[in-house]
């Protein structure tokens, strides 16, 4: 008897199975009745032979989360982008290979057919691997990629689906900090500065270097034509770079689509997230050649590497030899409070401007950690351009701890 129930299955499920197919392929009691008899591949197969065939049409935005050891915050972060305009439908988990309950939970939410586990292989080569599997760009419009980590606003993919052009290659949205540590608290001011000056101004001159983890989309056949097996550290400018290299189109900030992050909680977390990123960065300035040609993008960069450095030479090389040469701390007191009013003033506008009433009152820890990326960045520069070191990266990420209540 228990032979002939996969044949009694088959016989009563198939017909209605394919008569809501002719209906709607992305229909839920589909995904239900598919899950007896099809796994993730060939239920994606499926849904592309039926796109080829004109019965289906693609469907608008797929989101693509990456996630290794997120059982704390993955939840949150599917909850919220559904609370933000997407179905659970859209919504695919890659998992590398997780030690906890990541591929779990992700199943329960999501469903079977839009996950998929992964030996560990890195963020790109993850996202490469599911939608080779699942064949998600031939499925979609625009992939979204998103970090297990973050809050989508409640707007969010409708402001995405409002202003998406095709006539751009990639677009991105508005990052800001989700309200926690004192580094949090960092990132507020860090994020407001980096979007509502340094975003704006990029755009208008077409010179987006990053788009972020957070809010990262692509138009589908863009995304075919990024290696997000590259094994670079800093794969969201990776993929950057390969857009303006390869001349795919240009980038779109939506500033409107805010997408919110979670930041390391501890020093010692802070202190390896910016290194990892500051040498995954300085990595690729190599790897693209970044100098090589005329190009504005070129530009663009090798200004921000050179305003660091000069900037670091003020105050460490400059400022101190008019000390020494004059006998005077007039000079130091004086770039020491121009320095200290200028990022008050910044810290004020990200307060208003991210109506977080924690920013202002954290300005000291702000203003001190301002100089510790300083330093970090330094010494990164120092190891990949000076010392060749660590100019070949093996892309494998890192979790850093996670609240459990990113809310």
């Amino acid at each position: 008897m228990s032979r002939q129930l996969p044949t009694l299955t088959r016989r009563v499920v198939a017909p209605v199975r394919r008569a809501l197919e002719r209906a709607v392929p992305h229909n839920t009691a589909l995904r239900e009745l598919s899950d007896i008899t099809y796994t993730p591949s060939e239920y994606a197969d499926r849904i592309v032979r039926s796109i080829e065939n004109g019965s289906a049409a693609k469907r608008p935005i797929a989101l693509i989360i990456s996630a290794y050891n997120e059982e704390l915050v993955l939840e949150h972060t599917i909850r919220s982008a559904m609370a933000a305009g997407l179905s659970a439908h859209d919504i695919f988990v890659v998992d590398d290979k997780s030690a906890d309950d990541t591929a779990a939970i992700a199943r329960r939410v999501v469903g079977p057919l839009n996950v998929l586990t992964v030996n560990r292989s890195g963020k790109g080569l993850a996202i490469h691997q599911i939608n080779e599997a699942l064949r998600i760009s031939q499925r979609y419009d625009w992939i979204h990629i998103a970090d297990a980590d973050g809050e989508f606003d409640s707007q969010y993919f409708n402001e995405l689906t409002a202003h998406l052009d095709p006539d751009y290659a990639a677009a991105t949205g508005y990052v800001t900090s989700l309200p926690g540590s004192y580094i949090s608290k960092y990132r507020g001011f860090e994020y407001a500065l980096g979007m509502d000056v340094t975003r704006r101004f990029q755009s208008m001159a077409d010179v987006i270097t990053i788009v972020p983890g957070p809010t990262s989309i692509f138009r589908a056949d863009v995304f075919e034509q990024l290696d997000f097996n590259a094994n670079a550290l800093c794969e969201d400018f990776d993929v950057t770079l390969q857009i303006h290299r390869q001349g795919l189109g240009k980038i779109l900030f939506i500033e409107s689509a805010i997408a919110r992050t979670q930041d390391p909680g501890t020093m010692r977390d802070y202190l390896r997230q910016i290194t990892r990123w500051n040498r995954g960065v300085m990595q690729m300035f190599f790897k693209h050649r970044i100098g090589s040609t005329a190009s504005r993008v070129d530009t663009y960069l090798l200004y921000q590497l050179a305003q660091n450095l000069l900037f670091f030479c003020m105050y460490a090389i400059w400022i101190p030899v008019i000390t020494l040469m004059t006998g005077s701390i007039v000079y130091l007191a004086l770039a020491f409070l121009s320095d200290v009013i200028i990022v008050l003033g910044f810290v004020l506008f990200a307060q208003i401007r991210t109506r977080r009433r924690d920013i202002l009152p954290a300005f000291p820890v702000v203003y001190l950690l301002r100089w510790v990326s300083l330093a970090v960045f330094i010494k990164c520069f120092v190891e990949v351009f000076l010392l060749g070191r660590h100019r070949l990266a093996n892309g494998v990420w890192e979790t850093v701890q996670r609240r459990v209540n990113p809310a």
